[in-house]
Parts: structure tokens; C-alpha cells; sequence
């Protein structure tokens, strides 16, 4: 998969050094992947989410953290908006992801 904006990951860990294993985890798993549907998303990631109109939400390292994407199986692309805390997620204006 061609992943957008890796810069928010590494922004995000640059920050919280706790999770950058766990997120560099993710990129490249997600990075190898071929997901042509949902179900191979959760053969990768179990814990992952569907939450409508092409978003997922995956529980990072344990589910401290989690990652919001945007994922177009057509074209093989999955852009990242959002990465954090789920404090950090709920004072956010969902509509916005």
C-alpha cells in the first residue's frame, strides 16, 4: 500500500518516543500489505476497525493510541488523519477526520 503523509507519524513520535516502535510497526506492515477488502485489513491488524465512508481506526501498542485512516483499496492508498491518545482523539471534532 502507498502511504500518505508518513510525516504525521514521525511527527507524532517525535514527540511521544513511547509509541514510535509501535507506529514504525504499523508503516511497515501497511507498507508491505495488498489489501484489496476489510477482511484482509483485520488478517492484518485484528484489532482494527471499519467506522464508515472508507475510514478505519487501528489500536496502537496495546490500545494506548490510536490511528485514523482513510483507505482506497482501489487505487492501494491509505492516508493518515489522525494519530494519538484517545483523550487526544475525543477532543477532536470527529467530522474533521
Amino acid at each position: 500500500m502507498r502511504i500518505i503523509t508518513r510525516s504525521t507519524l514521525i511527527e507524532y513520535y517525535e514527540k511521544h518516543q513511547e509509541v514510535k516502535n509501535a507506529l514504525e510497526e504499523w508503516y511497515s506492515k501497511t507498507k508491505q500489505a495488498e489489501w484489496k477488502c476489510f477482511a484482509d485489513i483485520k488478517n492484518t491488524f485484528i484489532s482494527a476497525d471499519s467506522v464508515g465512508n472508507q475510514h478505519y481506526v487501528f489500536n496502537i501498542k496495546g490500545n494506548d493510541f490510536r490511528l485514523v485512516a482513510v483507505i482506497k483499496m482501489q487505487i492501494k492508498t491509505v492516508y493518515i488523519r489522525f494519530v494519538g491518545t484517545h483523550a487526544e482523539y475525543d477532543k477532536i471534532d470527529a467530522k474533521t477526520i
